[in-house]
């Protein structure tokens, strides 16, 4: 047996869930029980102004645990998977630089995904040119020559 000490990998915990199911509750819990802080995987309470219809969580919800990545952007910017990672991923690495634990609580399971995983997802293109440009090519000729050349690209 290999005597040397073994690197583990760091320790996160994810809550996740459909809208309603007790996330944020429990998030709360494990926090104050494991000395951690909150980071929101949730696709829709990264905007600011959007509480209501979010369900984000109140101060009082809170309970006086640190959460991150709640209003955090205007509603009119596009967020995506790598977005996402690229802004949390330092704030998961704070937490634990500090020796607490770091809780992904959210229902957007793609960019938990993009934190746990470590996906590289591409960064996109600002103003959706590309998106334009493929619908527009939908339109014109169908959806197998965009599928033959995802193919290519993917088998």
């Amino acid at each position: 047996m290999d005597s040397r000490k073994q690197e583990t990998a760091p320790r996160i915990v994810c809550v996740v869930g459909p809208t309603a199911c007790g996330k944020t509750t429990l998030g709360v819990l494990l926090a104050k029980r494991f000395d951690g802080e909150v980071v929101s995987a949730d696709s829709m309470q990264i905007y600011r102004g959007m509480v209501i219809g979010t369900a984000a969580p109140t101060e009082e919800e809170m309970q006086g645990v640190p959460h991150h990545m709640i209003g955090v952007a205007d509603p009119t910017e596009q967020w995506s998977a790598a977005r996402y990672a690229q802004a949390a991923i330092p704030i998961v690495d704070d937490i634990l630089a500090r020796g607490k634990l770091p809780i992904l609580v959210g229902g957007t399971g793609l960019w938990m995904e993009a934190v746990v995983r470590g996906h590289g997802f591409a960064g996109g293109h600002a103003g959706g040119a590309v998106r334009r440009e493929l619908q527009e090519r939908l339109e014109r000729q169908g959806i197998a020559p965009l599928l033959e050349e995802l193919r290519q690209v993917d088998p």
